[in-house]
């Protein structure tokens, strides 16, 4: 329960910093587009950031039969852990990593690397999927990537801000949206 307080106390944070920031650029009417869009974001963030970070690492799913021993090894971690068996993906970069996500352990996933497999014995693999499975119990996965979608979205909102400019309080345009004298 822990997990999903941080991500509500998160995404209230960040939804008021977005409203913040739409005030700042747009009066009321910035504030209330930032609002609507902070809903959107934050739906889409909990529902559908683990696929798009997947598909970021063009990550494919590993079947039981493709590598047997690193799928016999996660699902016995996971089960020592109190976890269902996570969704497992491979990444075919020769940089030693992996990671989790996902919104809850019953939609959790974990990605290894190629390079880490290649790179680590069967005993140091296991200790960093292990690590990994740690993240899933602690909803830390659900934390990390809606952080991750939140800012994006913010950043997205500053480039917003940057191409139209901002408004001043009578809403007019902002000071650095208006023409500078000549010379």
């Amino acid at each position: 329960m822990e997990g999903y307080l941080r991500t509500a106390v998160l995404l209230a944070g960040l939804t008021a910093l977005f409203i913040g920031i739409g005030y700042g650029l747009g009066g009321q009417q910035g504030m209330v587009i930032a609002f609507l869009v902070a809903c959107g974001t934050n739906l889409w963030a909990w529902w559908s950031s683990d696929r798009v970070v997947l598909g970021m690492h063009n990550a494919e799913p590993i079947a039981p039969e493709s590598a047997p021993r690193l799928y016999q090894m996660v699902q016995g971690l996971a089960q020592r852990a109190g976890l269902p068996m996570p969704a497992l993906y491979v990444i075919h970069e020769d940089q030693p990593n992996a990671f989790a996500t996902g919104r809850n352990p019953e939609n959790a996933a974990v990605a290894v690397n190629t390079g880490l497999l290649d790179l680590m014995s069967e005993a140091e693999i296991a200790g960093v999927v292990a690590h990994e499975l740690a993240h899933i119990k602690h909803r830390d996965t659900l934390l990390m990537t809606i952080t991750a979608t939140l800012a994006g979205a913010i950043g997205m909102l500053a480039q917003f801000g940057f191409l139209f400019g901002g408004r001043d309080q009578e809403g007019g345009a902002a000071p650095s949206a208006r023409s500078a004298p000549c010379c």
